[in-house]
């Protein structure tokens, strides 16, 4: 048995097939990272070049959309220069550094989602203590604990995963480095990686989750009380948006992470990692920006000023 630090590449087994399937799946990624980035820049610029929208809850949208384009950046461009030359090494170092970053922006991610909830429960049920809530050190200081908690998760698991020995040659199968695929890649006994894996992933879901229930269990009933029927329609209309991006989110990541069946089954383990590696960061944009009257009102405002249409 070799120590680990003697392998110095793994192979990512990625999605096999014939040469057509690597083109068409290269065709998709490209076509699905090409909509993220604009995506996700135009949310950026949108939202910061609007002075109507320098709110918090915008804030926390255009941080979310810089997460999604560094989270789906760390996995496609690799995955789809795979799928172009069909060279599916990575190095030791390479692999190690995109567990880390992608279990970084994917955990910020998480609690960057459960922040939105909280924003949006005190936007409606303390409308009038709102701004005074959410003051803009309150929105910094909730960003940088999301950062935080992502840092101490891709900490946890990058230095777990890579403390095991690792006898070469080394194939992962998946399509990028992600922690159960690594961690079976192992000849070592993985049994306490499985359980740091199960509790930390199991605790970070949870909690986040719980923060959006209890946040949206309150919204709701504050809503139910709203007297006209159009107050109530504008106040969930705010609301839709972010549970369809939360529940994407949250199904896709318990049933990878939080579940004690997420190494047992790679090959559909892969088929929902595309989900959250590759199609979230693209929807999200599109769900917030389609369902947002304030989002599109602004849109409208910046093609007027550069006389796109009058």
């Amino acid at each position: 048995m070799e120590n680990h630090t003697e392998i110095t590449e793994f192979i990512l087994v990625g999605f096999k097939g014939q040469p057509q399937m690597q083109i068409v799946l290269l065709l998709l990624f490209l076509l699905m990272y090409i909509i993220t980035l604009v995506g996700n820049i135009g949310m950026i610029i949108i939202t910061s070049s609007d002075s109507q929208l320098h709110t918090p809850m915008y804030y926390f949208l255009k941080n979310l959309s810089f997460l999604d384009i560094c989270y789906s950046s760390v996995i496609t461009p690799k995955a789809m220069v795979s799928f172009a030359t069909g060279n599916k090494a990575i190095s030791y170092n390479g692999c190690a550094s995109q567990m880390f970053f992608f279990s970084l922006f994917g955990t910020t991610e998480a609690f960057f989602l459960a922040v939105m909830a909280y924003d949006r429960f005190i936007a409606i049920c303390s409308p009038l203590l709102y701004h005074t809530i959410m003051s803009k050190k309150r929105c910094v200081g909730l960003m940088c604990i999301s950062y935080v908690f992502g840092c101490v998760n891709c900490c946890t698991q990058t230095g777990f995963t890579f403390s095991l020995s690792f006898c070469g040659p080394t194939e992962v199968n998946h399509f990028f480095c992600d922690v159960p695929a690594v961690m079976k890649a192992s000849c070592s006994d993985t049994f306490v990686n499985e359980i740091v894996l199960l509790v930390v992933c199991g605790l970070i879901i949870v909690t986040t989750a719980i923060i959006v229930l209890v946040s949206y269990g309150y919204i709701v009933t504050t809503i139910l009380r709203i007297p006209s029927v159009k107050g109530r329609h504008k106040a969930f209309s705010t609301c839709t948006s972010h549970l369809m991006a939360v529940s994407l989110f949250f199904g896709t990541v318990f049933f990878m992470y939080a579940q004690p069946g997420a190494m047992s089954s790679p090959n559909r383990g892969k088929v929902v990692s595309v989900f959250y590696t590759v199609v979230i960061p693209m929807l999200n944009p599109i769900i917030y920006s389609l369902r947002n009257k304030e989002v599109k009102e602004a849109l409208n405002r910046q093609f007027r000023r550069r006389g796109f249409f009058h």
